[in-house]
């Protein structure tokens, strides 16, 4: 069995991966967008890549399924974070965490008025930190995907979700109102393995860190 394994989801935050690995040397022999692998090998027999759900890559590392794994900073913040390091923000896979409404809603004065919003999100406890720093009463409606949509058809009078270029909101009639945080792509790290395997970690963490772009 290969002495690293990283876990890693498809699509963006892979994608952006890429260049970090190829700076330790390591390079995929499959591509996940069109291999149904969901462990695949690299060119180093002591480095292999598991791929997972975006929201299941900090279990895998907490577990010890996974010694290494990227992930967003957005789905680090509903995970306990229980037995993971996290010595580096990759600095990829940049967006912000927003509060959007309808573009008819006036956001500000439910605000001044102190009304109980219902708000549909992904990310409960992020929202539920955030209105109550803001000393406000929201009910927090957990959705899945098409977040767009619960405005749309009065489930929620607000979002809170990613945005990269806002054209999704834009699209369906939705506004940004409110930054919560910036989010970026995480590398962590079992603590454990860091330990254990030191001696093979140290390295890709040195690699990993030289490679993350100085300038933004």
């Amino acid at each position: 069995m290969p002495d690293i394994t990283i876990a890693l989801s498809k699509g963006r935050i892979f994608e952006d991966t890429i260049p970090f690995l190829k700076a330790a040397g390591i390079v995929p022999s499959d591509d996940p967008d069109t291999s149904r692998k969901l462990i695949i090998g690299t060119n180093r027999p002591d480095v292999r890549l598991v791929m997972v759900r975006a929201t299941d890559v900090p279990t895998y590392v907490q577990y010890g399924a996974a010694d290494l794994g990227v992930a967003g900073k957005d789905v680090l913040l509903e995970h306990d974070g229980i037995g993971l390091y996290q010595p580096l923000d990759l600095k990829i896979a940049r967006c912000r965490m927003m509060v959007a409404v309808r573009d008819d809603y006036d956001y500000a004065s439910a605000v001044f008025r102190g009304a109980r919003l219902r708000v549909a999100t992904k990310y409960v406890k992020t929202a539920r930190n955030h209105f109550a720093a803001k000393g406000m009463h929201v009910d927090l409606i957990k959705l899945y995907g098409s977040m767009e949509l619960a405005p749309l058809v009065d489930l929620a009078d607000a979002i809170v979700d990613l945005v990269s270029t806002g054209s999704t909101l834009k699209a369906n009639h939705l506004q940004a109102i409110e930054e919560i945080m910036p989010i970026s792509a995480r590398l962590i790290v079992n603590q454990a393995a860091l330990k254990l395997k030191n001696t093979a970690i140290q390295p890709l963490l040195e690699t990993f860190s030289a490679a993350v772009p100085k300038n933004l």
